[in-house]
This record gives structure tokens, sequence and C-alpha cells, in this order.
């Protein structure tokens, strides 16, 4: 509910779309909406970027998996925003060629605090933002903010066409996005939907440009009919 809530304070109407058996579909689903959201979940199938599991990655959702690829790529063919949340940037990642990290605190451990089964008063951390990327004009940051970040998984190798824009201090990729104007594609690791997250850390920013981008994107294919 948080993600639904959250896109409708930014003005948009949130449909949900379960696991699709027939995934053709997938390109007339994305043909009636506006945009994509990609949200927080289970762990993508390691064999999606050509990896065995490693002891602590969750059993993938295959029928997630391949539905939520589908519906990216078929966003990405009609140009429809996309944004990424916490799975969603893992997702994004893999779709486009890139790899992941499968368990932070084995294979980068360090002393910030990703972990997700830790107290929610002790997941925020600081990030550093890239300035003059989609990311910094959505949440009017041009250098440190505070996020609430809670995973175990993250962005390893990173999918050619994306750049990274946050980190964290110990170097993990907490943001990306498609470097080319022609298609808006944001993704985070952390979780601004989290309504009972301090404000600074769930900042509305990023919807607010999604929606934007939502708006523009509607608007432009209007009126080129």
């Amino acid at each position: 509910m948080n993600y639904t809530h959250s896109l409708e304070r930014a003005g948009l109407l949130p449909v949900i779309i379960p696991p699709l058996a027939d995934l053709s579909s997938a390109a007339e689903i994305i043909a009636g909406t506006a945009g994509l959201l990609l949200t927080g979940g289970e762990d993508v199938d390691p064999a999606r970027y050509g990896a065995a599991a490693h002891p602590a990655t969750q059993p993938p959702n295959v029928a997630r998996d391949a539905t939520e690829l589908a519906l990216l790529a078929a966003a990405r063919q009609a140009g429809r925003p996309v944004l990424g949340i916490c799975r969603g940037i893992q997702l994004i990642n893999v779709a486009f060629g890139g790899t992941l990290l499968q368990d932070l605190p084995t294979e980068r451990p360090s002393d910030v605090n990703h972990d997700p089964n830790a107290p929610a008063g002790e997941r925020c951390h600081g990030i550093e933002i890239t300035p003059g990327t989609r990311l910094a004009g959505a949440l009017g940051a041009t250098r440190a903010l505070m996020v609430n970040s809670y995973h175990h998984q993250a962005v390893d190798q990173l999918a050619p066409g994306f750049a990274v824009t946050a980190r964290a201090s110990d170097g993990v990729i907490e943001a990306m996005e498609f470097t080319e104007r022609n298609w808006w594609c944001l993704a985070v690791q952390w979780h601004p939907e989290d309504l009972t997250a301090d404000p600074v850390s769930a900042d509305r920013g990023i919807f607010r440009a999604f929606a934007e981008a939502v708006q523009t994107n509607a608007a432009d294919r209007r009126g080129s009919r």
C-alpha cells in the first residue's frame, strides 16, 4: 500500500499487475498504461544473469521475474517512463545485461547497515548523489542525503546504457538511471515509498519526478496522434 499511496499522492492512478500466465499480453498491458513502477520483493533468479545461487539467496519467484521482465521490455519498446525501487533496480540492471551482488554481508561486508532485518530506526545511512542527474533533480539534493535502505543484494556490474547516480559510503550502488534522454528510467535501492520512515529518508520528490515524466510522456503521445 505504501507504493500505491505514494503514486496517488503524486497524482497518478495505480494499477497492480499480477504475474501473468500469458507473457504475450505484456505489450497490451503497457499500451494501456502511462508508466511502470517495479517494486521491492523477492531476489531475482541468479540464472537470469548467469550465476549460481548464493546460499543466502531466496528461492526465486519465477513467474514474477518473467512477468516483470516482459513488462519492462514492453515499456522500453513503447518509451514509457520506468521507476525501479529495491528489487526494481536489481531487475532493471539484470534485464539490460548487468549482474548482482547476491549477499552484501558476505560478499561486500562493511560498516554501512543495509540489513533488511535491522530495526527500522537503524536502516538509515548516507548516500552521495551525482549532481546534474535526474535523481539529483528529483531529490533537490546536489550531494548527500540520508536514505532508508534495507536489502541484502545490490547492483554489481552495471548494465550498459546506465550510469550510477548515487552510492553509499561503502561503494554500494544506491541509484542508477538510463543515460539517453529519450527514455526516462530511474531506479533506486532504497525505499522512498516507506511512509513510516523519517521524511528526509522517504523523499516524495522521486514520485513527483516519475509523475511528471508519465504526464509529459502521455501528453507527447497525444500530440503525435
